[in-house]
């Protein structure tokens, strides 16, 4: 298994000088979950086919973090695009990316931190063109950081989301609860596009993923039958189910 935010993780790591250790645990992970190997969850991944894209922009140690949820969405959403952040240079193939005539860009943000004739709300693709998600994954202060200095992105539109629930993530905390996750933000994206099976897909597998994460960090067992999974495996088929 491998996908755009893992061959990204890899590299990170080889440019890392000494390995990056998850606080609270230091049990061996999988290397496709990060899921300790008792509670690995690589046999429930759903992937799911869109005409939607994801480009998650990563500031520099979130790939490492076992409790990333872009991930998720690389894990779910096939077309998903992973590149690293930095202040002073640009991946030259992040801007391919975004001039590739076949995508429709937006920045995912909070309009308020917009000019106001860059906001929107619905997403608007033009004919032939597909859209493309554009995700800053980062803590809060390091996404504003990362949304004010990246002057490439200053043409695009700025997509901003009204979520009408507080987020489920529960495994870093924040100081507003209004804040979502990485993967709840795609999941907007995804039935704002009209992709709403990816989008309940990517709600569910966050679930169950939450749901492992935490029962191995508590040396719980697993419920393979509760109302999470149940809601996964109506989504994503028995086939991938154990």
């Amino acid at each position: 298994m491998t996908h755009a935010v893992a061959r990204l993780r890899e590299a990170r790591m080889a440019r890392s000088a000494k390995p990056f250790i998850a606080r609270g645990s230091r049990a061996p992970r999988c290397t496709h979950c990060r899921v300790i190997f008792s509670h690995c969850l690589c046999a429930l991944r759903p992937q799911v086919a869109t005409q939607a894209g994801m480009c998650l922009i990563m500031c520099d140690i979130e790939p490492l973090k076992p409790t990333n949820t872009g991930w998720l969405i690389a894990d779910v959403v096939q077309d998903t695009f992973a590149f690293g952040w930095a202040r002073t240079e640009v991946d030259p193939r992040l801007l391919a990316l975004l001039a590739d005539p076949q995508w429709d860009p937006y920045v995912v943000f909070p309009g308020e931190f917009s000019t106001t004739e860059r906001v929107v709300t619905e997403v608007q693709t033009r004919p032939g063109k597909r859209p493309l998600f554009v995700l800053l994954d980062a803590t809060w202060p390091e996404a504003c950081k990362m949304f004010r200095k990246s002057p490439y992105l200053n043409h695009l539109p700025v997509l901003s989301l009204t979520p009408e629930k507080l987020s489920r993530y529960r495994l870093r905390r924040s100081k507003r609860d209004e804040h979502l996750c990485t993967s709840e933000v795609g999941a907007l994206c995804m039935a704002l596009a009209g992709e709403q099976h990816a989008a309940d897909t990517l709600d569910a597998y966050l679930d169950v993923f939450t749901s492992h994460y935490l029962n191995a960090k508590l040396t719980k067992p697993m419920d393979f039958e509760d109302a999470a999974h149940q809601r996964l495996r109506s989504l994503a088929g028995p086939a991938q189910f154990r």
